[in-house]
């Protein structure tokens, strides 16, 4: 566990794809479509490219169009059942299961008193069937997207947008997440940027460092929890 002084904050928000849930059954979708497993990296990573992109140019589109988009260009374009394989792959969203450190770490932070809300580029309807299915829905007070900002994270108004649903001031909440991106972001806002490093690589330097970081979420909490 690294970190400067222990933050205050008495919300957390957790980013959801990748941080809560692990996707790795994609690769078997993929594959199951006639696409390499491997592609599922290349394949998310452009999904963000081109919704951080509209972002930035001042417009917004939903998570399951742009994958969508990006899915079909990596499908062969002769393909008559292409709908019918990005749906199949899209599908795959509702089924994911969490890591397992987050059931632990999500009820250890809420028996000790912090308000847990959600926020995803994604769908909360897909993170609230998740949750479900993991017995930690009641845990987390709001499940957001950014369809309520109309913004991607990392823009400034999605983070406003959760604070402001959570009610405190931006110094009061921190966002606990895989993605540099996001926790650059979230900084910039004014939260506390929680760090899950599951992978142990580099933090890229160009972003603003983490105020907190932990190699997973029941360690994040037993940290943020021990008085």
């Amino acid at each position: 566990m690294t970190g400067l002084a222990k933050p205050r904050s008495h919300v957390v928000i957790f980013d959801v794809n990748e941080t809560l849930t692990d996707m790795e059954p994609l690769r078997a979708r993929f594959e199951e479509v006639g696409l390499p497993g491997h592609l599922v990296a290349t394949w998310f990573a452009g999904v963000l490219r081109d919704g951080f992109a509209i972002t930035a140019a001042g417009g917004y589109a939903e998570f399951s169009a742009v994958a969508a988009d990006v899915l079909r260009g990596l499908l062969d374009g002769g393909r008559t059942d292409a709908d019918e394989a990005i749906n199949h792959v899209l599908r795959a969203f509702t089924e994911l299961r969490v890591h397992p450190d987050v059931p632990d770490g999500m009820r250890m932070l809420h028996a000790g008193g912090i308000r847990l809300f959600t926020m995803t580029n994604g769908a909360a309807a897909m993170t609230e069937r998740v949750l479900a299915r993991e017995g930690l829905l009641d845990l987390v007070e709001a499940r957001l997207d950014v369809s309520g900002p109309r913004v991607w994270k990392p823009g400034r108004a999605a983070y406003d947008y959760v604070v402001e649903r959570a009610g405190v001031g931006a110094d009061r909440a921190a966002l606990v997440a895989v993605h540099p991106w996001d926790i650059d972001g979230a900084q910039r806002a004014g939260l506390v940027g929680a760090w899950l490093d599951r992978r142990g690589v580099p933090y890229p330097s160009v972003m603003t460092a983490p105020r907190v970081s932990a190699p997973d979420l029941r360690a994040l909490a037993s940290w943020w929890l021990d008085e």
